[in-house]
């Protein structure tokens, strides 16, 4: 080491760094800001603006490419259908002139009966009716925007992870997969359960990259959400999720208990007001529970309309089943690869679990969270095929 004399002070000084350079943080994440690198292959930072465009250039203009794309396959010709299933065409007619009918879901503008179904996805579809006037486009509107909402969300879930040409990649699959353009270009709540399962997944990557609770709270919010629109289907991705938060996220064991029972009592409001609301209200002053029997929201949960689409069982379904209608098939492990869902989304599978091999184990993990997030979002339309997984035979 050199050193020179300070001609004011007359004693000599180091020319060497007065502080040490600071160290790299470790990375406490496979979702951290890196992108989930390795720790020791974290990626250099681009040291100039022009370094920075180049990185990202193409892929704006590619994601937009994509959500225009989906935009064309979901609302083009969208009136072809008619107003589609007329069970749920009804109930967003009725929502579009009675806001009573609007909060209970009714079938009917008079409040007789509510549809088998909570009221979410038709108070969406009324509010949709009340603003352009009763149509077929205006009924089958909000599906079409909530298909493209869908991909758009899917594309920054899959880049915070994995980069901008796999998220360009999962969007055209996202948008072109044929169960998923019939599900947004069609009047069932699928389509709305889809895009808030989404925005969860979206929400849980967040969270589990920064550990902050605000992320947890709108993931749970959204699954509630999700519940108010098909029930008992939204929480098939409760387990992937709580799953892949409790190992992967940044922070302490305690931090990451605390956040799931955030998350839990988060999913408990969002969804138990509306049935809370139903319970408590008297029969003479709400509509009889469609579907139920019993007139009681609790017995549709626990009966065909929550637990016997997971189990296996039958029911006067929206628009269609009748009594003795199967769910999709026969609970067990190969539920998945059943006529019902093998033609839907079976197919991308092999590709899912080969994912699961490539690179080191800590790719592997990063891409194992992205699969199990993926595939519960995937099984969603009808039965929730994810019950074929945690549901034996």
């Amino acid at each position: 080491m050199t050193s020179v004399t300070r001609p004011d002070l007359g004693r000599p000084f180091d020319t060497a760094p007065a502080f040490p350079a600071p160290a790299v943080p470790p990375v406490t994440s496979p979702w951290g800001r890196d992108g989930g690198a390795p720790v020791d292959q974290v990626p250099a930072q681009p040291s100039t603006v022009a370094a920075t465009a180049a990185r990202v250039g193409w892929a704006v203009p590619a994601m937009l490419g994509v959500l225009g794309l989906a935009a064309i396959v979901y609302l083009w010709d969208l009136t072809i259908s008619g107003y589609a299933n007329t069970y749920y065409a009804m109930a967003a007619q009725a929502a579009s002139q009675s806001w009573t009918a609007w909060l209970f879901g009714s079938l009917d503008a008079g409040n007789f009966i509510t549809l088998d179904k909570p009221p979410f996805a038709t108070m969406v579809m009324g509010l949709s009716v009340r603003l352009f006037g009763l149509s077929s486009w205006s009924i089958l509107l909000p599906q079409a925007l909530a298909g493209v909402a869908t991909v758009g969300i899917l594309m920054l879930t899959v880049r915070r992870g994995l980069g901008a040409a796999a998220a360009v990649i999962a969007g055209f699959v996202a948008a072109l997969t044929p169960a998923a353009v019939l599900i947004f270009r069609f009047d069932n709540p699928d389509a709305m359960l889809t895009l808030l399962l989404v925005g969860a997944a979206y929400a849980l990557t967040r969270a589990i990259a920064s550990g902050a609770h605000r992320w947890v709270v709108l993931a749970g919010v959204l699954i509630g959400f999700a519940f108010l629109t098909k029930y008992l289907q939204a929480y098939l991705v409760l387990p992937a999720f709580a799953l892949v938060y409790a190992v992967a996220a940044v922070g302490s064991i305690r931090r990451r208990i605390a956040g799931l029972a955030i998350a839990a009592l988060s999913v408990a409001i969002a969804s138990g007001w509306w049935v809370a609301l139903m319970e408590l209200l008297p029969a003479t002053v709400r509509p009889y529970i469609g579907g139920s029997g019993t007139d009681s929201v609790v017995a549709l949960l626990l009966g065909y309309d929550g637990l016997g689409r997971i189990f296996g069982g039958g029911g006067p379904g929206g628009g269609g089943g009748g009594p003795g209608a199967g769910f999709s098939g026969v609970p067990g492990i190969l539920r998945l690869f059943n006529a019902e869902f093998g033609g839907q989304i079976a197919w991308l599978l092999p590709l899912a679990f080969a994912g699961l091999g490539i690179g080191d184990w800590r790719v592997r993990w990063r891409l194992g969270a992205l699969v199990v997030a993926a595939f519960a979002l995937l099984v969603i339309p009808d039965a929730g095929p994810l019950a074929a997984v945690i549901v034996p035979s």
